[in-house]
């Protein structure tokens, strides 16, 4: 029988400018059917809020997340699979930086959904897997493609094949990772680090930041090279850009307005 329910809790912090997203269902925040679309709807609601400008994803308790509910994939009419990548993978359409914090168990679908946000920082203690292969199935949420986009095609076709665990210090030493931290504690001072740092650019410019590598990476060099230069073009003309020049000038800090 399929599991039902999977809260996505959701917290504000630095005056609301930051969206923390928990997953949080059971031990290890098995991801239902249900979690799916929350994921999806929690982000169109944070998407339109003007007042957030970055978005952390982590896990309740011990594990990021083991996976979705598999007897629920069986419950499920297969012209319904078709679709089911898009909710989980909603932060890679967000236009805001997303972050995804990773302690423990980062497999499956939870996988996909940390390798659809923009940078993932995770413990030492934390293993990354797509196991589909153990059901005779595949990754379904973006799976294959992103993460031989980050490792490599001769290292996903392994690890998807064979369904074979990423440690940490895998996952750091290529790159899927930004940081791999010792503990909890010191995983959460580092996403705010991160999240500290987001605050004080502007978010224009992120959001212009993050739509060119998404769009320019799987684009002729020219194209990209062509994207990069006309957005920078367009925040020539921003207020933005001219507040964080005089703030230069002035040596002071800049205040941008995201416009």
């Amino acid at each position: 029988m399929a599991l039902t329910g999977g809260r996505i809790g959701l917290d504000h912090g630095h005056d609301g400018r930051v969206a923390y997203l928990t997953l949080d269902h059971g031990k290890y925040n098995i991801v239902t059917m249900e979690t799916r679309q929350a994921m999806a709807d929690r982000f169109a609601e944070l998407d339109a809020d003007e007042n957030v400008r970055v978005v952390v994803v982590r896990g309740e308790g011990e594990h990021f997340t083991s996976g979705g509910d598999i007897p629920g994939f069986m419950e499920m009419e297969p012209v319904g699979f078709t679709d089911l990548g898009q909710n989980i993978t909603a932060p890679s359409r967000s236009p805001k930086p997303v972050i995804a914090a990773v302690d423990g168990y980062c497999f499956g679908v939870g996988f996909e959904l940390a390798l659809s946000t923009d940078i993932r920082i995770a413990t030492e203690r934390s293993e990354f897997a797509l196991p589909e292969m153990r059901l005779g199935m595949i990754p379904g949420s973006g799976g294959t493609q992103r993460l031989a986009r980050l490792i490599g095609l001769s290292r996903a076709k392994y690890h998807v094949m064979t369904a074979t665990r990423i440690t940490a210090r895998q996952a750091g030493d290529w790159g899927l990772v930004s940081a791999v931290l010792p503990d909890r504690a010191a995983l959460d001072a580092e996403v705010e680090r991160v999240v500290k740092t987001m605050l004080g650019y502007s978010p224009l410019a992120l959001r212009t930041a993050k739509e060119v590598l998404d769009k320019g990476i799987d684009a002729p060099l020219y194209s990209g090279i062509e994207l990069e230069r006309k957005a920078y073009a367009m925040l020539r003309s921003s207020h933005d850009f001219a507040e964080g020049v005089a703030a230069f000038g002035e040596k002071r800090a800049p205040k941008f307005q995201g416009r």
